[in-house]
């Protein structure tokens, strides 16, 4: 501890500071900034989720009674945070394959993984406000059957993963099916869910329903999605850093 103090405080730069000093003091302030966060997102969802249930209106024409559309602020931003992770999961499969970096294979996992977990989040919100509107969880709605395929694609992809024991094939090989995979995705949410009939109400429907994006809840809407995405990054940031650790370990042992 001496030997550590001395270097700290004595061992000093051109402008005084010890490069031990300067790294201490930078990785407290990062310390500071990521606590600061994680309060600010913790408060934000709590504030989401009171809202949700105290400020956002019931809305005639979606369900019975129009309680069980306030899930849109729980539902649409899943969905969006699955989209965009999977959209990052292929960037970032891309670049392994430009770079052969395997630190670009565990964030391209790692949002693979957050793209699911959220999608199926989105999955479940969706069958709870189908019991409600329609009398049953699942009807094979358009909008559920293609949220199913895409499930089942990406749950290939760690199918893939989990059968390939070295790590440059399986990095390689994932991410040209997670490349391939992303293809789907734009069909699967956007396009089939409009060509072919569907009960999925529309958000700003008209025509002598009320648009579900009324001011109040558009408000609490636009907070969960910020909400959301916030807890998105920093859900990826401790799954990057948890898989760096782990390859970090695997690496010590092989030495």
């Amino acid at each position: 501890m001496a030997v550590y103090l001395r270097r700290l405080f004595c061992s000093s730069n051109m402008y005084g500071v010890s490069s031990d000093a300067r790294h201490f003091g930078i990785s407290y302030i990062s310390e500071v900034r990521a606590i600061i966060g994680q309060v600010l997102l913790g408060v934000g969802m709590t504030v989401v989720v009171i809202a949700s249930f105290l400020y956002v209106p019931a809305i005639p024409g979606f369900g019975a009674t129009g309680e069980t559309a306030r899930i849109i602020v729980y539902h649409v931003p899943a969905a969006w945070i699955a989209v965009l992770a999977y959209l990052m999961s292929t960037v970032h499969s891309v670049a392994y394959l430009v770079t052969r970096d395997l630190s670009r294979d565990r964030r391209a996992l790692v949002n693979a993984e957050l793209g699911t977990v959220f999608c199926l989040l989105a999955t479940i919100t969706g069958a709870v406000w189908s019991r409600a509107a329609w009398g049953m969880y699942w009807n094979w709605d358009p909008r559920q059957t293609s949220i199913a395929v895409l499930l089942l694609i990406y749950a290939a992809y760690f199918v893939l993963r989990s059968a390939l024991n070295d790590a440059d094939r399986r990095a390689r090989l994932s991410a040209v099916y997670a490349t391939l995979a992303f293809v789907t995705v734009p069909f699967l949410a956007f396009v089939v869910p409009r060509v072919f009939p569907s009960l999925h109400p529309d958000l700003g429907a008209g025509g002598g329903r009320a648009s579900a994006m009324s001011p109040e809840v558009l408000v609490v809407f636009l907070a969960s999605l910020i909400c959301f995405t916030g807890l998105y990054l920093w859900l990826q940031n401790i799954g990057v850093r948890l898989y760096h650790l782990q390859a970090m370990r695997l690496l010590k042992r092989g030495d």
